[in-house]
């Protein structure tokens, strides 16, 4: 049964998350099935399976969108602003103050050693979020057969887009198929995005930085890793970020909580101070908010014919292969000695015999782990 929540109660959640969420987006999303099915009951397995592909089919950064969508669905346009800002917003003041101290000193403070821990912990909360949205989305033999297909073609590098709309389009067809009947599937208008008129607020750098960000966080595809690539080719190859600017502002993504797509705010003061990281950071997110209110309006028309149903079930359940094939790779990626072997396994441990923990002890005991071993 789902439960309600109060707006201050969407804020603590949201803030929370946003405060402790390493790892990326999969990570992010496995820290949210704990709250909001494990622990709050706000959503059932199904619902929070039906909000995560659905996430996955629009563009821009898929745990921000998921945090606005759960907010928008527990307690409408307030509750969407909400948890959105509430998640967004303790990377954004983090990157901010990171960015304004390498402006002074030219380099970033040493995490590394708490990195090193924190990940294989990620990897562990990951699996335990992902092991039981496995068993509600592989409702059967042919949805497992999709499933398996999908995490070994994301394995060898497939497009996580194509793998998702092909697992829902084979879905319905075969559905068709053995119905023996031809259903209209509607249409989808692409959406418009209007460029803002300059006004004297606007300075020629703030303006490009606006169109630019706006742009990648409209049509950006999968996690925010792919971000980088749209950075280099926006921003490094026109001059307006050096080499050395781009891969910093990676590293402070990566150890940053939150979402990635943070790491805007560091590039943005770095080309225009404070004005240049909020114009970049507003530009990036503002998509996520407009897709996920459209999106909610025709996803409840969606769940109502059989046909798009099955093509909904088809994506949940390649969803969760793409989650599985993305912990798979940071695993070969991360678990590279004794001593991630063993964080990674106390960690798995303590996520599986101890359920109700707080997923921020888990992180942080495998920083502290990840410190200490360090130098062992």
């Amino acid at each position: 049964m789902e439960h309600n929540a109060s707006l201050r109660e969407i804020a603590r959640v949201f803030l929370k998350l946003g405060t402790i969420g390493f790892g990326g987006p999969a990570a992010h999303i496995a820290m949210m099935h704990k709250e909001v099915v494990s622990k709050y009951k706000w959503l059932n397995e199904q619902h929070f399976l039906d909000l995560l592909g659905a996430t996955n089919l629009i563009p821009g950064p898929n745990s921000t969108e998921m945090a606005i969508h759960i907010g928008y669905v527990k307690g409408g346009w307030k509750g969407l602003l909400t948890a959105g800002c509430c998640f967004i917003m303790p990377a954004v003041l983090i990157t901010g103050i990171l960015a304004h101290l390498y402006s002074l000193y030219g380099q970033l403070p040493e995490v590394q050693p708490f990195i090193y821990g924190i990940k294989p912990a990620i990897i562990a909360i990951i699996i335990g979020a992902v092991s039981p949205l496995a068993v509600k989305s592989v409702k059967s033999i042919f949805l497992g057969l999709i499933a398996i297909a999908v995490l070994t073609a994301s394995m060898f590098g497939a497009n996580e887009i194509y793998l998702l709309f092909g697992s829902g389009l084979l879905a319905m067809a075969v559905f068709y198929i053995q119905k023996m009947r031809i259903d209209g599937l509607g249409s989808f208008a692409p959406f418009a995005l209007m460029s803002l008129p300059q006004t004297g607020f606007w300075t020629a750098v703030n303006s490009k930085l606006f169109l630019t960000f706006l742009k990648i966080g409209a049509i950006l595809y999968g996690s925010g890793y792919v971000l980088f690539a749209f950075l280099d080719a926006e921003l490094t190859a026109k001059g307006l970020l050096t080499k050395q600017e781009l891969m910093d502002a990676i590293a402070v993504g990566q150890f940053t909580p939150g979402p990635v797509f943070s790491s805007v705010t560091f590039i943005g003061y770095q080309i225009n101070g404070l004005s240049g990281a909020v114009i970049s950071t507003v530009a990036i997110f503002l998509p996520s908010f407009i897709f996920v209110v459209l999106l909610n309006f025709i996803m409840k028309r969606l769940r109502g014919a059989k046909g798009l149903s099955v093509f909904i079930d088809a994506v949940n359940a390649a969803s969760i292969a793409i989650i599985a094939a993305l912990c798979i790779s940071m695993a070969e990626e991360t678990i590279t000695d004794w001593r991630t072997v063993l964080i990674a396994s106390i960690s798995g441990i303590t996520v599986f015999t101890l359920k109700k923990l707080n997923t921020a002890l888990v992180v942080l005991g495998g920083a502290l782990l990840g410190y200490l071993l360090t130098y062992v």
